[in-house]
Order: C-alpha cells, then structure tokens, then sequence
C-alpha cells in the first residue's frame, strides 16, 4: 500500500478478513521475529510454515513419533529453530532450514505451552508449562529438568531449591500455571493459582518477588511486549491486566539484588510483595463489563500500543481490540466458529486468528486513501464544477511563479551500503544471520511416459527371415494392424492407454509412396501390404458412397425389416453365394 496517501488519523489496527489459509486441522500458531514465516501446529502432529508474503507453504515438519496434536509452536531469536510441544507429552526441536529433527524430549505431563529462551541464537533450553505440574526448565540436549516454585510459604523466608533429575515430576498436582521469560531471558515471571506473580531467576531457583493480584484469580496466561516494558495478564476472573515493568532492560538481577538488599526492615513474603511493588505496577485492565466473557490467547500488537483478545464464547470468533490508554476501538467479527489462538504480526497492522474448525483467518486494514497528501490546496470534490482556467496556467515559463533554486549538493556522496537499524528490531546481533525466507523448492512435474514409437517402414527387411514372400507380407500385415488399425493402444508400461488417431486416406497414401519399392524374392515382384491396404480401403469406401451401404461387404439379403444375411458378399457380387440370382434360361421360338 502507497502510505503516502493513507489517512493517517485511521486507526493502525485490522478492520477486515483479507484471506484464509487452509490445511488439515491447525491448532496453535506463531511468527517469527520479522513476520515473514508464519508456523502453525497441526492435530496430525505436523507443523507447517507458511510464507506469509506469498500465503504458500515453505515448509512441513512431519515427526514419525508424534501423531498427537500440537498445543504450541516457538521460534528462536534468529528463526533457525522451532519448538513444538504436543499432547503426547513430548517437546521437539526443529532445524528450520534443513527441516530436521534436532532432539526429542519426553515429559510425564502434557505440555500446553513451551517457549525457548529468547536470549540464545541457538537454544538448547525450554520453559514448559505442563497441564497438571508446576512450570519446568527443560534441558532438550540432556533431557533434565528443573522445577520452579510456584507457591510461596507463608513461614519460611527462604525456598529450598527444586530437585533435578532426569525427566523429573512434580510430586504435588497443580492447576495449569502460565509461566514466560522476560525480554532477554535472564528471569521467569510465574502467575499461579493463587493470584500472584513470582519473578524467579530459573539458574539459582531463587524467588525475587511476589506481585499479588487483586481479585486472587488463577492467572491463565502470560505475555510480554515486543520491547519488554509491559507484561500482560489473562486471569480467571475475566480481566485482562496490564503492568509495566519498572526494572531496565538489562541487568534485572542485580537490580533486585540491590532492590532486595536495601529492604531490611522486612522478611519473608513481606520483603518478597516489597520487591514486586518496586518491580511492577498496575497499569490497566481490560474486560468486558456487559457479557463478561473469558478471553483467549490475548497479545499486543507489534509497537505494543494495541492489546487484542479473543472470545473464549462457543460459536463466536470475535477480536476485542483496545488501545493502551483502556479504549475499546473495534471489535471484529468472524464466522460462526469458535476462536482457539491469536496472534498479531510483528510489524503490520495484522491479525491471525484460528478457528475451532482449523482455519487459519487473516485480518488486515481496509485502507482508504487520501488524495490531498498530494498536494496542501487539493481539494475533493463530491461532484463535477465548472472551472475557468487563467491565461497562463499551463504556459511553460508561467511569469507569476517564480523559479525556485535547489538546495541538493550534487557533490555530496549517498551512502547506500549503511543498513538503517528498525527501532522494533534494535538488539538484533548483526553478527548473526536470521532467517527471514525458506528458499523455494520446486516441485517436479511427473515425467510423462514416453509414447510407443511406429516402426519405420523404410527399416531393412532382414535377411534371415525374409525367405519368403509370405513372411514379409503377414510381418507387414501384423505390424499395420497394431499401428493403423487399432484405436487403443497401450503404453510400454501396460498401465497407460492413449487413443490413437486412424490414419486418413491421404496419409495412407503418403506412407504407400515412400516404401513403394518393390520386395524382390525368388525372382517375384511383390506388391507391399500398404498397397493392399490402401486399395481395400478405396474401394470400400467408393462402394459405400455409390451404394449407400454401411457395410458393403456384407451380403445384400434382406426380409425388408431388420433381418439381414450375416454372410460375406462374393467378390465384385452383391449377395452370398446362397443368395445369389440364379439366372434365368429362356427357350428360343424354334420360328424365329
């Protein structure tokens, strides 16, 4: 779209659906950091990314192991890798490029969401949140895992640290606990059933802080902004919160070191709700104060000004989309189909969503355009004026307008090889390649089996099975009766049947000219099966045309209705030889 003539007080947020992707039963979806790869989990167990410029699919990862549906999908920082976690406890880690499976790691529960780290090109640890167990970090090379606490004694001031083991359970059961890495990795903010946010360095399992929320709901899901300054919230009591995080960017942990240190007057969860207040603050809630509705898979959007949630309501696809300040701008309506997953792209004013049925919708802006940004007097007109134009409007050297002096200095050199770097994308490692496009691989189109050759006529006759002119006759005969006379006629393989024309009349005799040649043989000259052919034919179809007989072959006796003599005709005769006129002798007058 030419943003030059786009209204720029329209709202940077999707208004319509632009188009749908389909393939099999999608469940769960995710871009990467550009928004150019889309990946979407399959109930097949397969995962399928999609090229989002050009809405074709780049590539399938088909696991042979899992067939169970897929609860999440994640890519790495730079998109080499992906995670999948599926519904039969297993977490797979994918190389993007080559499409294979890097390693497969097996937990004792289900694993509804998975994130890799987001500070490593190359991850090799995970965090899962299992359906039944407390939140994990997940070794995938080595296959240990690592509990983090989720409760907070409310006597001891100090956890002890979690066991680890290989494939480790966690004894006591838990409700289903969102759990998500800050913007580099360094901490894990945990909601748990009780309401509270606990920021946990995963590496000590040490908890910094606890952030109560009001109400006391089960937080149900976790998401940070693009540029890591606000954190979301989706609880049980159908409120949407947002917080903004009061630690910098970088270096968290010794900040709540000296935050923690300088806080000596309190103790045990006292000292850790102190921490949290000085670490987030409420900044805004989101709920719909009518229908009071769950919501489903909320986010922001790409620059972090949006906040988008979907109905968790059965038989309903509808987008609330708010602005920071708490305003509900838009609300999108879809099929009638329930809404499982959300995502917005990570630089367009776009939105995927996926229905219950396994389409994947996506929402896109109808732009208007503003034809004034062209010039600042343009004006739009509802219909047709008359207008007098000035003496010297279009003059070439207009008198009144005054000519205006550039200001470009031609000398200056343009720089064109400095790449610009994209506020969204500020802490990229230029060091490191991403991956932005999966090279396309042609498809190969089925090789068409050959067409069976006619065998030249002009071929030499063979020497040791030309002893008689019968032979060569009945080899002439046979080989035009599988190549003329026959429709249908199969391929080398058997399996492919392709109609063949019947040769004209004109072609016969073209072929009759070029082998006419007379076969020499014990001394005899023999006329060649094609000349026989041909006058067959011809006088066939002469006999056909004077008589107006379909088959003029065939005997002429008749009992006027449909009965018809299924004998040959005798050559140059009309009838059988039983029904052929006998003739009649007539006695002569002996007076004449």
């Amino acid at each position: 779209m030419n943003a030059s003539i786009i209204d720029p007080l329209q709202g940077d947020f999707p208004e319509v659906i632009e188009e749908y992707l389909e393939y099999g039963v999608m469940k769960c979806i995710a871009f990467n950091r550009r928004g150019t790869l889309l990946a979407a989990g399959c109930s097949d167990g397969n995962c399928i990314i999609w090229d989002f410029e050009t809405r074709g699919i780049a590539k399938e990862l088909r696991d042979k192991d899992c067939a169970a549906a897929i609860t999440s999908v994640c890519w790495s920082k730079y998109g080499h890798r992906i995670l999948v976690s599926a519904a039969d406890k297993s977490l797979t880690l994918w190389d993007v490029m080559s499409g294979k499976r890097i390693t497969r790691t097996v937990l004792q529960q289900t694993p509804l969401q998975a994130r890799l780290h987001p500070g490593s090109s190359t991850p090799t640890i995970c965090l899962a949140c299992p359906l039944s167990c407390a939140p994990m970090i997940v070794d995938l090379i080595t296959g240990t895992t690592t509990v983090l606490p989720v409760l907070i004694p409310e006597t001891c001031s100090e956890l002890a640290p979690s066991s680890r083991n290989k494939l480790s359970d966690g004894a006591p059961s838990y409700s289903p606990t969102a759990a998500c890495f800050n913007k580099y990795g360094d901490l894990v903010y945990v909601g748990n059933s009780k309401g509270e946010i606990l920021i946990i360095d995963y590496k000590r399992i040490q908890v910094y802080a606890v952030v109560p929320i009001s109400g006391g709901a089960v937080v149900k899901n976790m998401v940070f902004s693009r540029n890591g300054q606000y954190i979301l919230t989706n609880s049980n009591d159908r409120t949407i919160r947002i917080y903004e995080n009061l630690l910098p960017s970088k270096d968290e942990i010794r900040t709540l070191d000296s935050i923690s240190e300088n806080i000596n007057d309190l103790e045990g969860v006292e000292k850790l709700r102190a921490v949290g207040s000085k670490s987030l603050t409420l900044f805004r809630e989101f709920q719909d104060s009518i229908t009071k509705i769950h919501w489903k898979a909320p986010c922001f959007s790409g620059d972090g000004e949006w906040v988008v949630g979907g109905s968790a309501s059965k038989g309903e696809h509808k987008i609330y989309i708010w602005d920071r300040a708490g305003h509900l701008v838009k609300i999108l309506e879809g099929p009638k189909e329930a809404l499982i997953d959300l995502a917005w792209h990570p630089v367009h004013p776009i939105v995927v969503s996926v229905s219950l049925a396994g389409i994947i919708y996506i929402w896109a802006k109808d732009y208007t355009e503003n034809w004034s940004t062209f010039a600042p007097d343009f004006k739009e007109l509802e219909e047709n004026e008359e207008y007098v134009e000035r003496e010297d409007e279009f003059d070439l050297n207009p008198e009144t307008d005054k000519i205006k002096e550039s200001d470009v200095n031609e000398d200056e050199e343009v720089d064109i090889v400095t790449v610009e770097k994209d506020a969204a994308f500020s802490d990229s490692d230029m060091s490191q390649e991403e991956l932005c496009f999966l090279p396309a691989i042609p498809c190969p189109d089925e090789p068409e089996q050959p067409e069976k050759c006619l065998e030249s006529f002009s071929k030499p006759v063979d020497t040791n099975n030309s002893g008689s002119p019968l032979s060569e006759e009945a080899g002439l005969n046979g080989h035009l009766e599988n190549h003329v006379l026959s429709p249908l006629e199969d391929d080398a393989g058997g399996t492919y049947v392709k109609r063949k024309r019947k040769p004209s009349e004109k072609g016969l005799e073209l072929q009759a000219e070029k082998v006419r040649r007379p076969l020499k043989a014990n001394g005899r000259l023999h006329v060649t099966a094609i000349e026989i052919q041909l006058k067959r034919s011809n006088l066939q179809e002469s006999e056909c045309r004077n008589t107006g007989d379909p088959e003029p072959g065939r005997c002429r006796r008749t009992d006027g209705r449909k009965w018809r003599c299924s004998h040959n005709a005798l050559p140059n005769q009309r009838h059988c030889e039983r029904h052929l006129p006998k003739p009649r002798f007539h006695q002569l007058d002996e007076n004449v």
